[in-house]
């Protein structure tokens, strides 16, 4: 996952702020995952299917798996940027992939699988929209 493939990549800045760091002063690691969170919430919005809109359709992203890679540490001040790509896209579920950088610097990697569901928790297909959209997103879309 180092290297960057050919699919289109969402990126989402973020600057580290000082209640993110752990006691050694860096960014602590759980906060990675919210920060892939707000690259994956916003690549959504930034294709008209962003959460609340989901939400009034009856539809939900799920996360069911994610690994992260921890390669170099983040500071407070720095400026990272969340990559984000689809890499798969299936009937309810699809895969990705983010990557943090510090300028040109890979910081973190993550590979996530996420479910769509029902509001009620119930696996399903999304809606024929949402689909065409995140298909535009893939290697080959």
């Amino acid at each position: 996952m180092t290297e960057r493939p050919n699919a289109p990549i969402h990126t989402v800045p973020v600057t580290v702020r000082f209640y993110e760091l752990d006691p050694y002063g860096h960014v602590n690691h759980g906060v990675y995952v919210n920060y892939f969170e707000v690259g994956r919430v916003q690549l959504l919005e930034d294709i008209g299917f962003g959460l609340p809109k989901l939400d009034t359709l009856g539809f939900r992203f799920v996360v069911v798996e994610t690994t992260v890679t921890f390669l170099k540490s983040a500071v407070a001040n720095d400026q990272l940027t969340i990559e984000t790509r689809l890499t798969a896209l299936k009937r309810v579920s699809a895969l990705w992939e983010q990557q943090i950088w510090r300028g040109d610097e890979l910081l973190v990697q993550n590979r996530l699988r996420s479910g769509i569901t029902a509001s009620d928790g119930r696996p399903t297909a999304p809606p024929q929209g949402l689909m065409v959209a995140l298909t535009k997103l893939l290697p080959d879309g």
